[in-house]
């Protein structure tokens, strides 16, 4: 069993809660707001600690590469009996005005362990752009989507504006709602009421393409 101090088992139990909540780890700076740092390198300090011991695994390069190790691992990952694969659909691009699993979009299909995720995906979309970066959700990855007719504010969604599909984080504020990016050079999209908008999914995991 890894000893953990409290400090240590406080922020495991914030990345956790993230993962559970909206499909990824915190950034270090989120994770710095939330208990009070005075800056993101304290909470690097704590996630190097938490790596040595084996209870995360953190990937270079981006901002929310954590990943729960061994028992603090989704619990899925435990109960599965075997390799117990799935079939997901590849969503490559979106036909304008089509369903989002319409037949035209199907690229392919892959094999994937379901216990990858922090909740049973029922496709894949291939990302196009930059907008995501700095969630560590780049272009050319394939982001794992539940679908899900609402979200929580926070969550990263799939959602069609018109005839367009973007990927981007919700937020809702009375009868306005914002689907913002993150990355810097992109702009906030706040939701025509006038315009036709539907929620297509829930990102609930990331899948590196490297080819």
């Amino acid at each position: 069993m890894i000893k953990l101090t409290a400090r240590q088992e406080q922020i495991l139990n914030l990345i956790k809660d993230a993962i559970e909540n909206t499909g990824f780890p915190p950034t270090r700076a989120e994770i710095a707001n939330e208990l009070g740092f005075k800056s993101a390198n304290a909470a690097e300090e704590h996630l190097q600690a938490l790596a040595r011991k084996g209870a995360i695994e953190i990937a270079a390069g981006t901002s929310r590469g954590i990943r729960l190790l061994g028992v603090h691992a989704e619990p899925a990952a435990s109960k599965m009996p075997g390799p117990l694969m799935m079939s997901l659909p590849l969503i490559g691009r979106v036909a304008a005005g089509s369903p989002i699993l319409a037949q035209e979009n199907l690229e392919t299909s892959y094999s994937v362990d379901p216990a990858m995720f922090s909740s049973k995906p029922d496709y894949l979309l291939k990302v196009r752009g930059e907008s995501m970066r700095d969630a560590g959700i780049m272009d050319g990855d394939l982001l794992a989507v539940k679908k899900v007719d609402s979200a929580k504010n926070g969550q990263i969604v799939v959602a069609r504006i018109g005839n367009d599909v973007t990927v981007k984080r919700y937020r809702k504020t009375g009868s306005t709602v914002e689907l913002l990016p993150e990355n810097p050079d992109f702009k906030i999209i706040t939701v025509d009421p006038e315009e036709e908008f539907a929620l297509e999914g829930l990102a609930v995991g990331l899948m590196r393409s490297w080819h």
